[in-house]
């Protein structure tokens, strides 16, 4: 008696098992016909209004991620000033990446020299 229910709770685990995959395979599949769905929906309307379709495509950099670590690396390697004010204001240094390279000084407006 025992050896049969020992049988009856393993087929019985197995059939549990195999629902439950099969009910994550469906929801994926149904999920992947909804975004298929709102696509071509998406296209269509593009279509109609004769806009461009654009490509659904995720653009990654794979250089990225290692730039960020070597930015990291470069300002931990940055001597540090004397004062903490500096290097508070460091931050705010522009960047000559973005096309600053010099800065004039100017008198502010409305001081008279004496």
């Amino acid at each position: 008696m025992n050896d049969f229910l020992g049988r009856l709770l393993r087929l019985l685990t197995s059939l549990v098992l195999l629902a439950v995959g099969l009910v994550v395979a469906l929801s994926l599949a149904f999920a992947g016909l909804v975004l298929l769905a709102g696509w071509g929906l998406y296209a269509g309307w593009a279509r109609l209004t004769g806009r461009p379709i654009v490509p659904f495509a995720m653009r990654m950099d794979p250089r990225a991620g290692f730039g960020r670590f070597y930015r990291a690396a470069a300002e931990k390697a940055a001597p540090a000033s004397r004062t903490p004010r500096a290097d508070a204001n460091r931050s705010h240094v522009p960047n000559r990446r973005l096309g600053v390279t010099d800065v004039e000084a100017r008198e502010p407006e409305g001081v008279k020299e004496s």
